[in-house]
């Protein structure tokens, strides 16, 4: 399958031709301008405000955000939240979309197992950065809003999103869609930063209060209790959650926000203290009293 076939006028849900320049509703004639670097641009017209602030954000700190999981230590230690990922991805990857995909994580990731591949998000600095990692024609990257999702009706095998989900207060739109868009027992994958544990929340307040990097009034990591209770009214069914990331996250995995965070990319040996500090930090989360204490969380619905 195309990617084009995945793709949906959002406004109308009609299919789109691509006419080169643009994508075209069929027969409304609605028309989705591609940008200077081949990004159809569905997000333009209709856009919630969270999505406005998001694509101001990002296309700010896009450079400096990428450049930060460019460094030695965050590359090291985001391998064990890669592995926690893959770890629970299962079933067919024929046809999938990664919502709020950035730079194509997920997709990067499970390059040689999926079949076709969009990926969404609001801003096209991050979506330019997709698409350089991933030209093959099977990939698509577009602009466009998460609570109004380009896509078809039941017509993907799995969703991804990695750190999106915090960016987005109305969830209750975000799991609708992602529901929308799934067949019949297809699977949600997600990963993002978690909130149930107190030390996090406190040390979240204050790093979102001091880093020009973060926007306090649209990051809302994740709390268990609420995140199952609005993927069940989507008619998603948790079947994992995994808690993932400790000590070692909150010293090598903030580079972009944190400078001191940074300057640890000199420090000599730092891939053997990151790659030792990501074992550490997994086996402590496997104790009774900690295994919701982590600073992030994978987890996977099920679409009824």
């Amino acid at each position: 399958m195309r990617p084009i076939e995945l793709l949906r006028c959002p406004a109308t849900g009609e299919p789109l031709a691509d006419e080169g320049g643009a994508l075209v509703s069929v027969p409304s004639g609605r028309r989705y301008e591609r940008d200077e670097r081949g990004i159809p641009l569905f997000a333009r017209d209709a856009i919630t405000e969270d999505a406005r602030v998001q694509q101001a954000h990002y296309d700010r700190i896009a450079a400096s955000y990428l450049t930060g999981l460019s460094y030695p230590h965050t590359q090291e230690y985001m391998a064990y939240f890669d592995r926690a990922l893959l770890d629970h991805v299962d079933g067919p990857l024929d046809a999938v979309a990664e919502v709020c995909c950035g730079s194509g994580e997920a997709c990067w990731l499970l390059r040689d197992r999926v079949g076709s591949a969009i990926g969404v998000d609001i801003s096209t600095a991050m979506l330019e950065r997709a698409r350089r990692r991933l030209p093959e024609s099977r990939f698509e990257f577009v602009q466009g809003d998460a609570c109004r999702l380009p896509l078809a009706d039941a017509a993907l095998d799995a969703v991804f999103v990695l750190g999106g989900i915090h960016h987005v207060n109305d969830r209750t739109r975000l799991f609708s869609e992602v529901a929308r868009v799934l067949k019949p027992g297809g699977r949600f994958y997600f990963r993002e930063p978690l909130d149930d544990f107190l030390p996090w929340r406190l040390a979240r307040a204050l790093i979102y209060r001091a880093s020009p990097q973060l926007d306090r009034d649209t990051e809302r990591p994740l709390r268990r209790k609420a995140t199952v209770e609005q993927l069940t009214g989507a008619g998603l069914r948790i079947t994992a959650w995994r808690s993932i990331g400790f000590v070692g996250s909150a010293v090598l995995m903030n580079s972009d926000v944190l400078i001191v965070n940074g300057l640890l990319r000199f420090v000599p040996g730092i891939r053997w203290f990151s790659r030792t500090m990501a074992r550490i930090d997994d086996g402590a989360l496997s104790l009774p009293g900690l295994r919701n204490a982590g600073v992030a969380v994978v987890g996977v619905a099920t679409k009824h």
